[in-house]
């Protein structure tokens, strides 16, 4: 974060979902996830500055993101965020927030609550809240599933609604934990989340050690052994819903990716490859007419 007396900028990286499990439905209507969760290095940019005390959110966007997709301010997640930090903790100020979008907006990246994350961390600093941590993840908790992973940052564990987070590099150092590479494409549609889990239905479950297997592989960077064992339990559903989706993840194997995903609920969908030098190749063997970047991992918090 960069601070500059009552302003201060920093990005906002999307994730990715190497395993999303979908456990079932709970009591309270939400349902019970287990996924491992990493930041990449594409990210959107927010400013926040402090105002008297109203609260404002102005965005502009890269050519590939449609901020008519954004909805209405006022249910904006940074805009929820900031009036949830401002009726708990009454600071003497509101915020002016401006935000350059990157992410593609329902591209299942998360970064609509990547931008709520770093809402309440950045406003933890500006306005000067002594929030821990812990205090800002269960603040995130209350706003959606992945902002709670988010706020953590790093690679993590997300279990239950989103509100329980490991750390997954938590006592390793920096060397074991170079990450990998992807290339991630998007077919300009959006998926809505909530349309995706109504429409979830309970099928195959991955074997009981592939978890611990994908988690050792994040851990070592090994991105061969992490191609074998993906899992998203919403992709078939996703896959049949919106075909596009479908097409999307059939190019990235044409063109050479280890690996091939769905992130989140879509429309994004992800290949790992073994470097740089063979994701910038998939890049040129898509070629125009669908977005895609190459990116990295961001493992380490």
């Amino acid at each position: 974060m960069k601070q500059d007396g009552a302003s201060i900028s920093f990005e906002t990286p999307a994730k990715i979902n190497l395993t999303l499990e979908v456990l079932g439905k709970r009591a309270d209507g939400y349902h019970a996830l287990r996924s491992v969760v990493m930041p990449v290095s594409l990210s959107d940019t927010l400013t926040l500055s402090t105002t008297e005390g109203y609260i404002s959110l102005s965005a502009t966007a890269e050519p590939w993101v449609d901020l008519t997709q954004m909805g209405p301010l006022e249910r904006n997640l940074c805009v929820r965020a900031a009036k949830l930090l401002q009726a708990r903790y009454k600071p003497a100020f509101g915020v002016c927030m401006v935000l350059h979008k990157r992410i593609p907006i329902g591209g299942g990246m998360g970064g609509g609550s990547a931008n709520a994350a770093g809402v309440i961390r950045g406003l933890n600093t500006l306005w000067s809240l002594g929030l821990t941590r812990g205090d800002m993840m269960e603040l995130g908790a209350e706003l959606g599933s992945d902002i709670p992973a988010l706020v953590h940052g790093g690679a993590v564990l997300m279990e239950g609604r989103g509100e329980f987070v490991t750390g997954l590099f938590q006592g390793l150092t920096e060397a074991t934990c170079q990450g990998f590479w992807l290339v991630i494409a998007n077919p300009g549609i959006c998926c809505p989340t909530a349309e995706v889990f109504k429409n979830w239905k309970a099928g195959l479950t991955p074997p009981p050690h592939f978890l611990n297997n994908m988690l050792s592989f994040v851990r070592t960077g090994q991105v061969m052994a992490i191609s074998d064992v993906l899992y998203n339990g919403l992709q078939q559903g996703v896959f049949e819903q919106y075909p596009l989706v479908a097409q999307t993840a059939s190019r990235l194997k044409t063109a050479g990716c280890l690996g091939v995903l769905l992130s989140g609920s879509g429309a994004s969908v992800f290949g790992l490859v073994k470097d740089e030098a063979q994701g910038r190749e998939v890049c040129q063997e898509l070629g125009d007419g669908l977005w895609h970047t190459l990116v990295h991992t961001c493992p380490v918090v």
